[in-house]
């Protein structure tokens, strides 16, 4: 049976045992857990006009299958994580490549030992080579911050060509912050490989679903106890009731149709929205999209091209690529970041993450900390940065934690 679709007008509420805010990964895992494991009935609430989130891809219009919200690539070393989207789809092998464009001289990223031989020439790369693995030892991977605090000339060298060639205008376009201004957590996501491994990823399972994402979650969400309404903002139908008028009351149950709901309610959307940036807006970059057609079978040499030195675009990606797919023309998508101030014509995609932002974060949760049946979950609900597999980790460890407390 396909994803049954209603209109949120018409349902009754008290038909569900638990609803879900959002059909990314972690809104659909979770419900697809509750409705087969629990044989709850599932109410998705979904305020964009299709299902799978960010994950969403279409055929475009001269027939190529693009990713509309930024490329996706599933990588993982979880098996229990890949076995269980094997339920619904096969997966194709994919292993993700991508270039630097360095003033029109690809680079290897990661940087590694390729990438180090390129920009520095092969007889002088021998000899950083090797303090690269007297200092952290072969095959390792090390942080840009790690590699400029070593006390060394040389070490010097390499960090100062990776930091102003790789990373600073890179990151200066990508989060509107010099990479010292961000936090560690996101620069150790693009390490310095000291290897000649030139894979993205190097996880155990890696792949793309064989007949795309959307195909994939309509498996993932056609189950007979899951309905899904779409282009619904949480904040719209959630009427929220407090313990006081203070501004920091919390909340004490949530209405749905005039009725207080007291199953499950898994929310995956922004938590400011949802309280109506009563303290301000969290602080995102988001992403605006610009796609070209070509009449060849690739433009590019590999599924991303990072441009690290010129344009304002931060990437270029080309799709078939990625989904092997097989035609006389491509599509490509340039990746432009902006600051996020408009949720109702922009789309949240990073957060900020520091200090100051994380306590703006906890202010807006712990609106939430005295409702039991209320369950934040993914990037935006908690406010940082996931992989897709971690995200399906947390649906599947909180749907059994839902169900343990039935």
């Amino acid at each position: 049976m396909p994803v049954q679709y209603r209109d949120y007008r018409h349902i009754a509420i008290g038909d569900y045992q638990a609803v879900v805010v959002g059909s990314g990964f972690a809104g659909s895992v979770v419900a697809r857990q509750l409705a087969e494991q629990g044989g709850m009935r599932v109410l998705i609430i979904e305020k964009r006009p299709h299902i799978g989130g960010n994950m969403y891809d279409e055929v475009d219009e001269a027939g190529i299958l693009v990713h509309r919200y930024g490329p996706h690539i599933f990588h993982t070393n979880n098996r229990e994580v890949f076995e269980y989207l094997l339920r619904f789809s096969e997966f194709i092998p994919y292993q993700h490549r991508v270039l630097a464009n360095w003033y029109g001289t690809y680079l290897p990223v990661p940087f590694n030992k390729t990438s180090l031989e390129i920009a520095f020439g092969m007889k002088r790369a021998l000899t950083l080579n090797d303090k690269l693995v007297d200092a952290f030892g072969e095959g390792r991977k090390v942080t840009i911050n790690e590699l400029r605090s070593q006390n060394d000339s040389e070490l010097s060298e390499i960090a100062d060509f990776v930091y102003r060639n790789v990373f600073l205008y890179y990151t200066q376009k990508q989060w509107g912050l010099t990479p010292d201004e961000v936090d560690p957590s996101v620069t150790a996501r693009v390490p310095v490989s000291i290897s000649r491994d030139d894979r993205y990823f190097q996880d155990a399972y890696q792949g793309m679903p064989k007949d795309g994402y959307t195909a994939l979650f309509e498996n993932l969400l056609d189950h007979e106890n899951i309905d899904v309404c779409l282009n619904i903002e949480a904040e719209s139908v959630f009427d929220l009731e407090f313990e006081s008028m203070a501004e920091d009351a919390k909340i004490s149950s949530i209405k749905l149709h005039d009725m207080p709901f007291e199953g499950p309610l898994v929310y995956t959307g922004p938590l400011d929205e949802l309280f109506l940036s009563r303290f301000g807006r969290l602080p995102y970059r988001s992403l605006d999209f610009v796609y070209e057609t070509f009449d060849a079978e690739r433009v590019l040499p590999c599924g991303t091209v990072n441009y690290t030195v010129t344009e304002d675009f931060t990437r270029i990606t080309e799709f078939k690529h990625m989904t092997g797919q097989k035609c006389a023309n491509t599509t490509i998508m340039k990746e432009y970041p902006r600051e996020y101030n408009d949720p109702k014509t922009q789309i949240p995609y990073y957060a900020i993450i520091n200090d100051e932002n994380n306590a703006h974060y906890e202010r807006y949760r712990a609106l939430t900390s005295h409702l039991p049946n209320f369950y934040p979950i993914g990037r935006l609900a908690e406010y940082r940065y996931y992989n897709m597999d971690t995200i399906i980790e947390l649906a599947l460890a909180t749907a059994r934690a839902i169900l343990d407390r039935q």
